[in-house]
């Protein structure tokens, strides 16, 4: 158990932080949604009844679609683009092992079932980590224009205005304004690691290039 433990420590560590903030994002989302029912003459929510609200589904995705979109784009993005020096960068034009073509490759029993199998589903799987970025996107930007649409209409209704729908909202420059903040501070991040790892260090980190290494030597 403790060998599992460390082989997954990164994943664990990152799935238990998430759990926590998560945690903490609903409990406060729920005492703040319910200052605001107060504020207005309505009754305060319970977590569970936050849960079901607009505000809750429009916050969540609305920072999960960010998320999702700047990891398949930094997929994709690095697969082709090099960053001379930087840790994040494939070699600048040297051969890297990314770049083998899987039909080529001594295949084993342990080789990835994809591979043995060849054919379209290679073909799928050779693009299968930006694909599952790229639908986890598409399915948070979908359920952000669901859940704002329904925290707008409430809003809308309480002024006397007909509510919305989620093509409508998607429509919308508050939509957009949502999406927009969150995917500019994504790739303002990356480009300061990318940037960064040129020329600072972290010892250990499989982020970092080795600490006494050249700054111009570029990718692991």
């Amino acid at each position: 158990m403790r060998e599992w433990i460390r082989n997954h420590g990164l994943l664990l560590a990152n799935i238990l932080l998430f759990v926590v903030f998560f945690g903490g994002m609903v409990v406060t989302g729920a005492a703040s949604f319910s200052e605001d029912q107060l504020a207005h003459g309505q009754a305060a929510v319970t977590i569970g009844q936050y849960l079901t609200t607009g505000a809750f589904v429009e916050a969540t995705f609305e920072n999960w679609e960010s998320e999702f979109l700047q990891m398949g784009m930094y997929v994709v993005l690095t697969a082709y683009l090099f960053q001379k020096g930087s840790s994040e960068s494939k070699p600048v034009g040297k051969a890297a092992l990314q770049d083998q073509d899987p039909r080529t490759a001594r295949k084993g029993p342990d080789t990835p079932w994809p591979v043995r199998r060849g054919g379209w589903v290679l073909k799928i799987y050779e693009h299968s980590l930006s694909g599952l970025f790229f639908v986890l996107f598409a399915a948070s930007i979908v359920l952000h224009a669901f859940g704002g649409a329904a925290a707008y209409s409430e809003e809308q209704l309480a002024h006397g205005q007909p509510p919305m729908g989620a093509l409508e909202y998607v429509g919308t420059s508050q939509f957009w304004f949502e999406s927009f903040q969150n995917w500019q501070s994504e790739f303002l991040a990356v480009a300061v690691i990318v940037g960064a790892s040129v020329y600072l260090r972290e010892v250990r980190s499989a982020e970092s290039k080795p600490v006494a290494e050249p700054h111009y030597e570029t990718g692991a």
